[in-house]
């Protein structure tokens, strides 16, 4: 079992070296997928509120 710790403690070390640095262009990349899905999300609220809201209101009226 420690074997296994010290396999893991130095995979570790290896890691931290020889990490990648977070490039600008990695930054465009991640700013241009989360663009749309910003600019969507309130309109999916908004739709799915809509949609619940007229589904209560819908299961309301078939009461009466």
């Amino acid at each position: 079992m420690g074997e296994y710790f010290l396999i893991k403690w130095r995979d570790k070390g290896n890691r931290l070296k020889h990490k990648e640095n977070y490039s600008i262009l990695d930054l465009i990349a991640d700013i241009l997928i989360w663009i749309p899905e910003v600019l969507l999300f309130p309109i999916r609220l908004l739709f799915w509120g809509m949609r619940g809201l007229g589904r209560v209101i819908g299961n309301w009226l078939d009461v009466w």
